[in-house]
């Protein structure tokens, strides 16, 4: 092969690495949840205030999403290592049969439960997993998917 080739393959290659960047980023953010007016989950947690002590991400997950049971496990990782994480189980049945899921896959980071998927639609999440990371009371970053948890750190970092 010679230079010219391999330079064009390599040119080839970025410009479709950009695209998909870009089509990636577009249909992240039209889906990305975005906070409402007051940053209240519920009467009980107060995200503004922990978000002035460190960044806080807030999970939207259900117990039906696949891709939820990929990420939970990683969500686990980062409330054990004290990060502070606040989930919302979107539609994922009553107070018991969430205990009884957590319990089930050994979760034991907080959880606020959106039966009906109300809180959910407050913040325009369109899609699970949806994520939000707050820091200083301020929505900083917001993003949907497969993320793995050195991508979910990574995230936290920058937002310090």
């Amino acid at each position: 092969m010679t230079f010219s080739r391999i330079f064009n393959q390599l040119k080839s290659t970025l410009v479709y690495v950009l695209i998909f960047l870009v089509i990636y980023f577009a249909i992240n953010a039209y889906r990305s949840p975005i906070a409402p007016p007051q940053l209240q989950l519920n009467d009980s947690t107060d995200i503004i205030t922990q978000s002035h002590h460190r960044p806080v991400l807030v999970y939207f997950w259900g117990s039906w999403c696949g891709v939820c049971r990929t990420i939970s496990p990683n969500i686990q990782t980062l409330h054990a290592q004290n990060y502070p994480v606040i989930s919302v189980a979107v539609s994922s049945g009553n107070h018991n049969e969430v205990a009884q899921y957590m319990k089930q896959h050994g979760h034991q980071f907080d959880v606020i439960n959106d039966e009906d998927g109300s809180l959910f639609q407050t913040w325009g999440g369109q899609v699970v997993p949806s994520f939000v990371v707050i820091r200083d009371g301020q929505v900083v970053q917001s993003f949907t998917g497969f993320a793995p948890l050195w991508s979910l750190k990574l995230r936290l970092w920058l937002a310090s």
